[in-house]
């Protein structure tokens, strides 16, 4: 599992606990609030899930360019 998934997991399951304790809002009738904090949380693990797999993608694509790049070089030194 990567990393940015168990990031997402893990906050997904602090909004759930944190949405059992508050459920004394939704309670009192506030179920407007209570959703909307609920669904902006979860745009907000969304955004960071997005940008943390992005900057992964983009690491992993530097990293390949690299090693293309260091493996170029030793061929070129070898055949000097």
């Amino acid at each position: 599992m990567k990393r940015y998934d168990i990031i997402a997991l893990l906050l997904v399951i602090y909004l759930a606990v944190m949405a059992y304790f508050g459920r004394g809002m939704l309670l009192s009738g506030n179920y407007w609030e209570y959703f909307g904090i609920i669904g902006f949380t979860l745009l907000i693990i969304l955004a960071l899930r997005w940008a943390l797999k992005r900057r992964e993608k983009i690491r992993n694509e530097r990293r390949q360019r690299q090693d293309a790049m260091d493996r170029r070089t030793m061929r070129n030194d070898h055949h000097s």
